[in-house]
């Protein structure tokens, strides 16, 4: 038995030979693997010196070869390829261990090109193709992590078809992952990253017990690795609706740096948002804001949550909690709240992906864009096109308002007091009644909102949404701007003792 180790990633590979060495296999290896192996002491074969060809071109040449290949791929219940086999000398390898060239680790330190060109393996994703294509007869590994499980399988004579098939798959979506991100890597090198064809690739982190709805099955995947090594699970079981919801909050919450806000989220929508002194005065005030729609909400908590913190939640069910911290003491005062969900991602503050690129899936297809962003020059340079300026303060809510509003269902808009969220309309189909539902909530609520700012997402296409807002006490609006009756908008707020703000930059989000 032979068996052919050509790897990358030189973690426990070691270990490894010594096992398979001690279930009689020959041990055949190529450059750095090769030297690894003989400097631990492993007797290995070099395949160089098993083909009689040398490597050329500085090892881009070493294991395309037919005595590899014809290795792996021969048909062992074929008659005819076990005699061309036997023939010119082709030794049985079945078992293959590969993993490639680390081009994601070359990209990320280095822009040189030539560099990068080097770092394509070719002859790794050929024999694991190979490998993989002739999985009845040969065993392909391509993952450390299941040195001990393929080593216990074949002690036990557990080397099944269906342990092989298993391991097929997983090397099949080993060589695509990788084709995949060359490809992308590509096309963003040099069409800036919309090419002929986009590949969206991730790594199962688990199933969740079913999708939006029990009928559906669901699982959730990583691009890289956040959710199965900085997201962590401290208490129940992560749903598939849980994701899509922490997932807004974070970002809310994660947008105003080590400041420790607090975003309340129900059904991907804030209904909560505050940015005090300390985690435990956000958190009160950002309640104020819709405690009947954040009663089996998501809280994300941009501090750590300490058992103060924990006893004001406690209060009321949440459903999910999600912080950089919990506190000991605090994860103990949930003990007995058995239906919360508590999670954790970061360190003193939240840390949450930023990716760059963002796609939406629609039938048949997905439209795919940059991702979206606020750069705080947009607040900082917006420009004042009324009369009144805004105070320090207003300027202060002015930009709390903005950043969540680009971050809330279209059309909406955002009401802020004293860096308080004090009403929200999103989703709505026209912005005037998005400003007319969050008026009516906030009503609702006993919230006075004389004195507050409002951000919208988008431009205002009437001055009605500002008249509306007058009414209320609205002191400053920030918007866009670029809409044909700009020009009545601003003569609105003029009229109505109003600081307005244009950012040139519209937030849709659909």
């Amino acid at each position: 038995m032979v068996a052919l180790l050509s790897v990358s990633n030189k973690s426990g590979i070691v270990e490894f030979a010594e096992g398979l060495i001690s279930l009689g296999y020959e041990i055949l290896s190529t450059g750095g693997t090769l030297k690894t192996l003989e400097q631990n002491g492993i007797q290995a074969l070099d395949v160089s010196q098993y083909t009689q060809s040398p490597e050329m071109f500085d090892g881009r040449v070493k294991t395309l070869h037919p005595k590899v290949h014809g290795g792996i791929l021969y048909r062992r219940n074929n008659s005819e390829d076990v005699a061309i086999a036997k023939h010119f000398g082709i030794a049985d390898i079945s078992l293959v261990c590969v993993n490639l060239y680390p081009f994601k680790a070359t990209i990320e330190r280095t822009d040189d090109f030539n560099t990068i060109i080097e770092n394509i393996d070719i002859g790794g994703p050929s024999m694991v193709r190979a490998a993989a294509k002739n999985f009845t007869s040969v065993l392909i590994v391509t993952n450390p992590n299941d040195y001990t499980k393929v080593l216990e399988n074949l002690q036990s004579n557990k080397n099944t078809l269906e342990f092989r098939q298993s391991m097929m798959i997983k090397a099949f979506e080993h060589t695509a992952g990788y084709d995949c991100m060359i490809a992308n890597y590509m096309n963003q090198r040099f069409n800036g990253g919309f090419g002929g064809a986009h590949f969206i690739s991730g790594k199962l982190v688990a199933p969740t017990r079913y999708g939006e709805n029990p009928h559906q099955k669901g699982a959730y995947y990583e691009f890289e690795n956040f959710y199965s090594n900085i997201f962590k699970t401290l208490k129940g079981e992560i749903s598939f609706n849980n994701l899509t919801d922490i997932n807004s909050a974070v970002k809310i919450a994660s947008s105003f740096g080590d400041a420790p806000c607090v975003s309340i989220i129900k059904h991907g929508n804030p209904c909560g948002f505050a940015l005090k002194s300390n985690a435990l005065e956000s958190y009160k005030e950002a309640l104020k804001c819709d405690n009947i729609s954040a009663f089996g909400g998501v809280v994300a908590v941009n501090a750590p949550v300490d058992i103060a913190l924990a006893q004001e939640i406690n209060k009321i069910f949440i459903e999910v909690l999600v912080a950089p911290q919990i506190l000991p003491e605090a994860l103990k005062e949930f003990e007995n709240k058995k239906k919360i969900k508590i999670f954790t991602c970061g360190g003193k503050t939240l840390k949450f992906p930023k990716d760059t690129q963002d796609f939406k899936h629609i039938e048949g297809g997905f439209v795919l864009q940059d991702s979206d962003c606020v750069e705080i020059s947009e607040i900082k340079n917006a420009q004042c096109v009324s009369q009144r300026q805004a105070t320090e303060a207003q300027m202060q809510d002015l930009e709390i308002a903005y950043k969540i509003a680009a971050l809330v269902k279209s059309n909406c808009v955002v009401y802020v007091k004293n860096s308080a969220m004090v009403a929200v309309g999103m989703g709505m189909t026209s912005r005037v009644d998005a400003t007319k539902a969050a008026i009516k909530k906030a009503q609702d609520m006993g919230l006075d909102l004389k004195g507050c700012v409002l951000a919208s997402e988008a431009f205002f296409p009437f001055k009605d949404s500002i008249e509306e807002a007058h009414k209320v006490g609205v002191s400053a609006v920030i918007e866009p701007g670029g809409s044909i009756r700009d020009d009545e908008v601003i003569e609105c707020a003029n009229a109505n003792g109003i600081a307005l703000y244009f950012s040139g930059k519209r937030h849709f989000l659909h």
